[in-house]
């Protein structure tokens, strides 16, 4: 007899690949896709059940499918996909706690894989060259999906405290980006003109879309436990991605990307939170040898290549839209007003300065 796989947030892009991949593996029996809105897509060979994993209903499908292993990865990532970040952080903390009681109840559950992201480790000036698995994060996040992912993780711990018969899997995951995934982090490579910080030229890690799924796949089907990091290998600055999206760019001073960030914002072009724009000024680095040593899993794409894939897939050399063009310059136009106004603050604040005068 094959698994009996149940798939959280089934109804969106990665989910609907996680449950399509599982639902053609030989050694899955079957597989239940579960979300609160119908997928878009066909799901194969998967199940759909229409449920939200806040409720206990969860709980239900659970038991009367006699599901024994678990894969959650319903965490949402922008208020955009949720309506806003009170349903968004309840879709993501308190759908998870649901989802763990239903599973800490159940007598069939013995494998739980939970689809995290390497965005716990914060992004800060003193963080190291390479995360592992057991660094604590020098800046922790503290806000947004990287805040919700932390308490995520930290209640899967609990439950695999108080059910240590069930195999528990963490998957960080570095930013994923392809030719068909929609992320903050691909809206702001595609933007028109791109926002840069003044000084700074993060390094980036990605996982390309297809890599991040057969990480999840193998992580499915093995008994390895504990948390593994996974991300394309090397790593390229954001100078670099930008160069090779044949996009401009745009330097502003750090304390000045909150005006671009809002005007972009406001057109839905991009995500400019907090953790995001912290993201994008100090990079994160995370290293990839447990994965490769555990969960004997390599991605094929390397971060360049991964997104080199994403450039060709959305065909951002091709040319952009007139209106996009329109809203980048009145982004530009405001920052460089906003850059104007910063300077001649800061000029005449130097200048009352004692000795100023004299320098």
């Amino acid at each position: 007899m094959g698994r009996v796989v149940l798939v959280t947030g089934a109804a969106r892009h990665l989910g609907g690949q996680m449950t399509r991949a599982l639902g053609k593996d030989p050694a899955v029996e079957r597989v239940i896709g579960v979300d609160v809105v119908p997928p878009r897509k066909s799901l194969g060979d998967a199940e759909f059940v229409r449920a939200d994993i806040r409720n206990p209903v969860i709980g239900k499908i659970i038991r009367s499918a006699e599901v024994d292993t678990v894969v959650h990865m319903g965490v949402i990532a922008t208020p955009v996909q949720a309506g806003g970040r009170a349903a968004m952080k309840e879709i993501n903390v308190i759908g998870t706690m649901q989802l763990l009681a239903a599973c800490q109840k159940s007598e069939t559950v013995q494998r739980l894989v939970v689809k995290s992201t390497t965005s716990v480790y914060g992004a800060g000036p003193r963080d190291p060259a390479m995360f592992t698995e057991d660094m604590a994060p020098k800046h922790p996040p503290v806000s947004g999906w990287a805040k919700d992912s932390v308490e995520v993780e930290g209640y899967v711990r609990g439950f695999g405290r108080r059910r240590p018969d069930v195999e528990v899997a963490i998957l960080r995951l570095a930013n994923f980006i392809g030719p068909r995934i929609q992320t903050p982090m691909t809206s702001y490579f595609s933007l028109p003109v791109v926002p840069i910080v003044m000084g700074y030229d993060a390094r980036l890690q990605f996982v390309h879309e297809d890599d991040g799924i057969e990480a999840l796949r193998i992580a499915t089907l093995s008994q390895a436990t504990g948390i593994y990091n996974i991300a394309g290998a090397g790593i390229i600055t954001v100078s670099q991605a930008i160069r090779r999206a044949g996009r401009p760019w745009l330097e502003v001073p750090r304390p000045l990307l909150g005006v671009v960030g809002r005007s972009v914002g406001r057109a839905r072009l991009a995500d400019f939170s907090p953790d995001q724009v912290r993201f994008l000024i100090f990079g994160r680095g995370v290293d990839t040898s447990r994965a490769a040593q555990v969960l004997d899993y390599t991605p094929r794409y390397t971060t360049a290549r991964a997104f080199e894939d994403f450039v060709r897939g959305q065909g951002l050399r091709d040319g952009v839209t007139s209106r996009a063009l329109e809203i980048a310059e009145s982004a530009a136009f405001q920052a460089a007003n906003a850059t104007s106004r910063w300077a001649r603050t800061a000029g005449e604040w130097a200048q009352g300065l004692p000795g100023a005068r004299h320098a």
